[in-house]
């Protein structure tokens, strides 16, 4: 993808910030397309991961840059907003559209479904979704969803025991969701600790900007230094996106 960079050291004096500048969605197949984030300044304000305050001081004592833009990116934290059947659907709804689009179609469906649950989701025509401004894929696709929620195939309830990898597995069975969509699930639904989205553009900006002065990072080249940053690879995934864009983002 690019030349080697040079080396990566923790603990290299570079730069940190929260800049306003926006990561784009991360690149992908046909499958799926990073869905926008959608704010909502209404939500009522979540509960810090029991794990972060910690993950925050691990990550700080062991690499001078995270800590840099953890300090610079403030008290904000990574937080679970929604069940998980509506974030898979405002998921499926949001690919390869903008934020306006996404929201706009999303209160169009959200009104004509009354309840966004599976069992009802599961009910309404193709016609009827399609009317609410999804693609004929799109309406495919959450009907997928939601069958498989009603019929047990993805059951939320099987996840407190299972690992991240078993989820993503699970999900990957639905049409329209691909690893990164479940990676992103893991992360801002489940608020898994240790996930690590390699596949996500603005992670791999992130590194490029904060730990090798703007040069192309592979993915592989991000896998060896997220190593560093084990058990905690979601905190800092989450301050890396922070560094390019102030504002936190909720999926």
């Amino acid at each position: 993808m690019s030349p080697r960079p040079t080396a990566f050291a923790p603990n290299s004096p570079r730069r940190a910030s929260c800049s306003k500048t926006r990561p784009p969605a991360p690149s992908g197949g046909a499958r799926e397309t990073a869905p926008p984030a959608v704010r909502s300044a209404a939500a009522p304000p979540a509960m810090k991961p029991d794990y972060w305050d910690d993950a925050c001081r691990a990550l700080a004592r062991r690499d001078r840059t995270m800590g840099r833009i953890i300090r610079a990116c403030g008290p904000a934290h990574l937080a679970s907003r929604g069940d998980a059947f509506q974030t898979l659907a405002r998921s499926i709804v949001g690919q390869q559209i903008s934020v306006k689009a996404a929201q706009s179609v999303w209160e169009r469906f959200a009104a004509r479904a009354g309840e966004v649950a599976p069992a009802r989701v599961a009910r309404m025509r193709s016609s009827t979704l399609r009317a609410c401004g999804l693609s004929g894929r799109k309406a495919e696709y959450l009907k997928d969803l939601a069958l498989r929620f009603a019929g047990g195939e993805v059951d939320p309830a099987r996840w407190p025991q299972a690992d991240d990898e078993a989820i993503i597995d699970e999900l990957c069975c639905v049409r329209g969701i691909g690893r990164w969509t479940a990676e992103m699930f893991l992360i801002f639904n489940l608020l898994r600790p240790d996930v690590y989205p390699v596949d996500d553009i603005g992670l791999l900006r992130g590194i490029s900007n904060n730990y090798r002065d703007g040069q192309r990072v592979t993915r592989d080249e991000a896998r060896a230094i997220g190593e560093a940053w084990r058990p905690w690879r979601t905190v800092a995934t989450w301050y890396l996106w922070r560094s390019l864009d102030p504002l936190p983002v909720e999926y």
